[in-house]
């Protein structure tokens, strides 16, 4: 998994050093290169089907109505918004954008529940398909904002900080903890691992903002200092495991330990990208003006 995800964003860095097939010549006569964050926005439809399934499964088991057409669509639509938008619309017209398409999905969601002309639970399940366009695709589609602005390897930085917290978070909850976070809704996570993820993630953060300043391209040194990298990195790691909390509830609502079993030894898509999607925006805003 690993290397498919280090593959993945090569092969987007790559691919956005390339000259484009269909744009003309940019400022100075230059062709213009092919998007930043293509190859990341194609593997996010594509693992969108099997992420809208697994939301989908979560709400059908907690008594919703939800629909994997109408959620795939919802998702796909939130992760298009910061695809699509130009980098030279005004913020007012973004923010008119993304909530036209808010408005698209709940609309259509209302159409295509109430199809069999019966409107029993189409309340719930037009806020699944809300919850599935902010969740799984505004959400994740910070992502691909974040690779407008920087280079590949900034943005796979951010994921592999993230995940790292999950990391150290498990072995030292698996060694020395004790004292349980919260017992009700997540009975495996301690407060000792808590404390081993941040500092694991603090630690890959100081590490990645090192790396970055022996870099020599412009665009992949965005003047991160050393303890800047690690407070970002302890910053992502908390935000990470509220992620995973928040994955937590929905699962516990519906009665499941995990969202699937389509990933061995981890659970659903889910379980992998829990802790991602609500870092993408902070991370996002962190790294904004860098």
């Amino acid at each position: 998994m690993i290397l498919a995800l280090v593959g993945v964003f090569w092969l987007d860095q790559f691919v956005s050093e390339r000259p484009s097939f269909f744009a003309g010549a940019g400022e100075g006569g230059a062709a213009r290169n092919m998007p930043a964050g293509l190859v990341l926005l194609i593997a996010g439809i594509a693992l969108a089907p099997l992420a809208a399934w697994e939301l989908k499964q979560l709400l059908r088991a907690a008594g919703i109505m939800a629909s994997r057409g109408m959620m795939t669509a919802a998702a796909i639509t939130g992760l298009l918004v910061p695809a699509l938008i130009s980098d030279r619309t005004n913020a007012l017209t973004a923010v008119a954008a993304t909530a036209s398409a808010a408005t698209g999905v709940y609309v259509a969601a209302l159409v295509w529940h109430t199809r069999a002309r019966s409107i029993r639970g189409v309340t719930a399940a037009a806020g699944a398909a809300l919850l599935s366009f902010v969740y799984l695709g505004l959400m994740s589609g910070f992502i691909l904002a974040m690779r407008r602005e920087h280079s590949a390897w900034i943005v796979l930085g951010v994921l592999v900080v993230t995940k790292s917290c999950d990391i150290g978070a498990f072995a030292t909850g698996k060694l020395i903890g004790r004292h349980k976070l919260i017992l009700w809704l997540s009975p495996g996570k301690t407060w000792e691992g808590l404390v081993g993820g941040v500092l694991a993630a603090a630690a890959f953060g100081t590490l990645g903002a090192w790396l970055l300043s022996l870099t020599h391209s412009d665009q992949d040194r965005p003047g991160i200092a050393l303890w800047l990298g690690g407070l970002y990195g302890g910053i992502f790691a908390v935000t990470g495991q509220v992620g995973d909390l928040m994955a937590s509830m929905l699962k516990r609502d519906a009665g499941l330990k995990d969202s699937s079993s389509v990933v061995p030894g981890f659970g659903g898509m889910l379980d992998v990208i829990d802790s991602v999607l609500p870092v993408a925006p902070v991370a996002y805003w962190l790294l904004h003006r860098v």
